[in-house]
């Protein structure tokens, strides 16, 4: 038998989510958040400046049909919100260029120095890893840079994918949904990255993963801070 399961979040929430990072400017069309990042005369944005913003964003229902005969995708949406200016890739995946970068693109083989941030974007936009955002607590914003080859499965497969073509200094946001997100066999996170930095964040992230009933797609701001290449010797050149 057929059942509803209704989700209220706006396409314009997503540009909220996007975290301050880069220092060059923006490509055309491109819009970057004030929630979650530092004012431009250097000074915190507090969670009731937060929530003051969020509280403005429009709302707009998303139906989700569901069927009782569809065991662990119970509630897996069958209509994935579209939002506007992202582009998608035949797996699901849909990312958008914030920032551009410089020099080489990443290919099969690259190891990626990478930051990141990732929300649960189908439930509530709730972080799991923030950076740039509110500090102290369960947020540091002195984490070592993340690492991966491409090629090598050892982050979630979305992200990874959205990785290639990227260059040095860009910025992009990728919304991942759950069938190329991180695998149900590895709550640890230990086997696929990225794994979140706090026990709030591993909480926050694995309430959504283990429960069917939500949306479990999720966002990932990534922002590549270089691309080392092959050097052929089984190491790497820094980029």
């Amino acid at each position: 038998m057929k059942s509803c399961f209704c989700l209220f979040l706006s396409p314009l929430a997503l540009p909220f989510l996007c975290d301050a990072w880069a220092t060059g400017q923006p490509r055309k069309g491109a819009v970057t958040s004030k929630l979650l990042a530092r004012r431009d005369d250097g000074s915190e944005v507090t969670r009731r400046d937060t929530l003051k913003g969020l509280s403005g964003l429009a709302l707009s229902p998303i139906v989700l049909p569901v069927s009782a005969e569809e065991g662990e995708t119970l509630y897996e949406p069958k209509f994935i919100q579209q939002y506007e200016d992202f582009n998608k890739l035949p797996s699901g995946v849909s990312y958008r260029d914030v920032n551009l970068g410089k020099g080489p693109e990443a290919i099969k083989g690259d190891r990626v120095v990478y930051d990141w941030s990732g929300y649960t974007i189908g439930y509530f936009g709730r972080p799991f890893q923030a950076k740039g955002g509110p500090q102290g607590g369960a947020f540091d914003k002195d984490l070592d840079y993340e690492r991966t080859v491409l090629g090598s499965h050892q982050i979630v497969p979305g992200l990874e994918e959205a990785f290639y073509g990227m260059q040095a200094g860009g910025v992009r946001q990728v919304v991942v949904p759950y069938k190329v997100s991180y695998p149900a066999d590895d709550l640890k996170h230990e086997k696929v990255g990225p794994k979140p930095s706090t026990f709030s964040g591993m909480r926050a992230l694995n309430f959504v993963l283990e429960n069917p009933r939500l949306d479990r797609t999720l966002l990932f701001n990534v922002k590549v801070v270089r691309i080392d290449k092959p050097n052929g010797s089984g190491g790497f050149t820094r980029g």
